[in-house]
């Protein structure tokens, strides 16, 4: 089901509960709400439910098995994550932050 989506499913059926349960509540505009938004829930749900399903071919056929990181070019290292070993916290202070506590 290439190019297809479940929106629209979703919205046609979530408007027809909340329209149903607008008219058991006397406040249909309430009730129509409440189904567009359940309507937009579903149909994006089963449209990832779709996506995973015909995608998971997709995914092992791109997977070429190299552990390339978030870079493909940076032999397998990730984004610097500032755990670069020499102490400094990151901050604008400057400072390393050297654990000690101070006093006597």
């Amino acid at each position: 089901m290439e190019g297809r989506s479940f929106i629209g499913v979703g919205l046609a059926i979530g408007i027809a509960v909340g329209t149903a349960i607008g008219i058991a509540m006397d406040n249909l505009a309430i009730g129509i709400g409440m189904g567009v938004a359940i309507g937009m829930g579903l149909g994006v749900a089963l449209d990832a439910a779709q996506q995973k399903k015909a995608g998971g071919a997709e995914r092992d056929r791109r997977n070429d098995g190299s552990n390339a990181g978030v870079y493909g070019s940076d032999g397998g290292r990730s984004k610097d994550d500032g755990s670069d070993g020499n102490g400094s916290d990151g901050g604008s202070d400057g400072g390393g932050g050297d654990g000690g506590g101070g006093g006597d």
